[in-house]
């Protein structure tokens, strides 16, 4: 009997093996799979689907429309704070495997690797209707996307069953062990190598194929999964004495080597040329890094998620006033982790910092990224930038505690010049990320001088000056220990907001420091008269605490998945 599938597909081998009803979607569909694989438009139309769900980590509305792991980190808070809320439950530790409302984290991924392994078959069959070349590169795509997905497994839970390129039916009894950590990472790294050495380069691509993934991405990537197996928590890192869980979750033991392994994937994408930095620092400081989100094909994106024309970003991220719903907000703890313009940290007493004045002199990244109390933004009534007032007291964006606000509004990756729409497209990865992928591997090598080039790039792009020693703000002399600290920050500034912050302070270990604690807030009081108000900065716990546990490290596996698979394993201390 054929079963309907249509270019919706659903059904993870892990969680539909003994659910019927899952395995068909759209119910409304009179497609078969024979009908959809005999015809070519329908095949290509299979793994767009598979494409489509690319972008579910970096969404911005992940959760409910409106929420996502940034919300649940130092970085920002959220503008909801009910204790149901997905980025509430997140940070606040109030999850466990029997109360995991987190769908896409787990079964998401799933479902698109089935559909992968699905394709897979399919384009062996004669009855395919496409060219041996076609069928290749769709295969080599597939292949990568299945890595892909697999990785976003990995990095929240640890080792998962690799179950290659089988398909299981709705009849099928699972009972799949999971696969160690160490066979996942060698299996993914050895996919990602054929996938680099089969497809074409970004350069090679026709304008009609962009956004497809390329040999670049399949190398940047593999930097990206080799970097995370480098990581503390999962470089014999794992937080559980039992010798045989600690291999399905993280390598057993700390080898440096996999430094050196994740130093020389991104080297390798560095070496290729394919990829460059956008700068522009004529224009103004840093201008190439505000510009570089507003321009959906570039020289730095390596896998980019294509929009049309919208204003999404501003929508989600801008103040009322300028009709935006602030559902993200900057904490003044990553406004402190912004430098200088003379690339000192504002703890530095020779970096200039005021704090009484507290926004003047900074990283141009941070005006590129944080709106603040006057800061100048695009205004429609105003027909151009008008200063958004963040004071207590002020209309629609002032600063109130009871809905959480703290004093800043997010602009990254946002058009700050105009109400039109942009053309954009989704940093999944980019270049920028690379050049922090190597600068961090190639130091916990023990030579944090061979970092330093690749922080230069990125400071000089910035707009950061160089100094007279032309290092743009980096001390010399500097131990691993303290070139991890600036790394980190780097890291930290360059990537907010791009889907990162809430892996990195998990595989960096730094999650029961940076997120058992509230985060902090900018109160800023207005007095005197116009023109010449001043202004007074306080600094404010925020609502809610932050909470976590060691066992957080890496999330639980749903408890339905582990009683429908006995073999599974849970992790530690679920």
């Amino acid at each position: 009997m054929k079963k309907i599938v249509g270019l919706l597909l659903a059904g993870l081998a892990f969680s539909t093996a003994c659910k019927k009803d899952d395995f068909l979607e759209p119910r409304t569909s009179a497609l078969t799979e024979d009908s959809v694989f005999s015809d070519s438009t329908r095949t290509f139309g299979f793994l767009t689907r598979i494409y489509s769900d690319l972008g579910f980590s970096f969404s911005k509305g992940r959760w409910d429309s409106h929420g996502n792991t940034e919300q649940a980190t130092d970085d920002a808070e959220y503008n909801f704070s009910g204790s149901s809320q997905k980025a509430v439950v997140l940070y606040s530790g109030t999850f466990t495997p029997l109360n995991f409302p987190f769908y896409e984290f787990w079964q998401l991924p799933w479902d698109n690797i089935r559909r992968c392994n699905l394709l897979l078959a399919k384009l062996k069959l004669s009855s395919t209707p496409l060219s041996a070349n076609t069928k290749a590169r769709l295969a080599l795509e597939a292949r990568f996307l299945r890595a892909y997905y697999y990785e976003q497994l990995l990095v929240c839970f640890g080792g998962v069953p690799i179950i290659g390129d089988k398909v299981y039916g709705i009849e099928d009894v699972i009972d799949s062990p999971r696969t160690s950590y160490a066979d996942c990472i060698s299996y993914l790294s050895k996919e990602l190598d054929a996938c680099a050495a089969g497809l074409p380069s970004a350069a090679a691509q026709n304008g009609t194929d962009y956004g497809r993934i390329t040999s670049g991405a399949s190398l940047a990537f593999k930097s990206r999964l080799l970097l995370e197996a480098a990581s503390p928590l999962f470089n014999g890192g794992a937080e559980t004495q039992d010798a045989s869980l600690a291999a399905l979750v993280s390598y057993p033991n700390y080898d440096v080597s996999r430094w050196q392994a994740a130093a020389a994937a991104a080297q390798a994408v560095i070496a290729s040329g394919q990829y460059s930095l956008v700068e522009d620092n004529t224009t103004a400081p840093g201008y190439g890094f505000y510009s570089v989100f507003l321009q959906r094909v570039n020289s730095e994106y390596i896998l980019p998620y294509n929009r049309g024309a919208n204003r999404d970003m501003e929508g989600f991220f801008f103040p009322p006033t300028r009709s935006g719903a602030k559902y993200t907000m900057p904490t003044q703890n990553i406004v402190d982790a912004f430098p200088m313009k003379n690339g000192k940290p504002i703890t530095d007493p020779s970096s200039g910092y005021v704090a009484t004045n507290p926004y003047v002199g900074r990283d141009p990244r941070f005006y590129n990224t944080i709106v603040y109390n006057q800061a100048p933004l695009f205004l429609a009534s105003a027909a151009g930038l008008a200063p958004v007032n963040t004071f207590v007291g002020a209309a629609s964006d002032g600063f109130d505690a009871t809905t959480s606000v703290t004093g800043y509004y997010c602009r990254k990756m946002c058009d700050a010049n105009s109400s039109a729409n942009t053309e954009r497209g989704w940093p999944l990865l980019r270049y920028a990320e690379v050049l922090l992928n190597y600068a961090e591997a190639i130091n916990e090598t023990g030579q944090p001088e061979l970092a330093m080039p690749q922080l230069i790039a990125l400071r000089r792009r910035a707009g950061i000056d160089a100094g007279s020693d032309g290092r743009y703000g980096i001390p010399t002399g500097l131990s691993v220990s303290q070139m991890r600290t600036i790394i980190q920050n780097e890291r930290r500034i360059e990537l907010a907001y791009e889907d990162h912050r809430w892996h990195d302070i998990r595989r960096w270990k730094i999650a029961m420091v940076t997120n058992n604690a509230y985060n902090q807030r900018m109160r800023v009081t207005r007095s005197g008269s116009s023109p010449n108000y001043t202004y007074t900065y306080d600094i404010v716990s925020s609502i809610r605490r932050h909470n976590f546990r060691p066992e957080m490290y890496l999330l639980p596996i749903p408890d339905g998945e582990i009683r429908k698979v006995p073999a599974f394993r849970q992790n530690p201390g679920w």
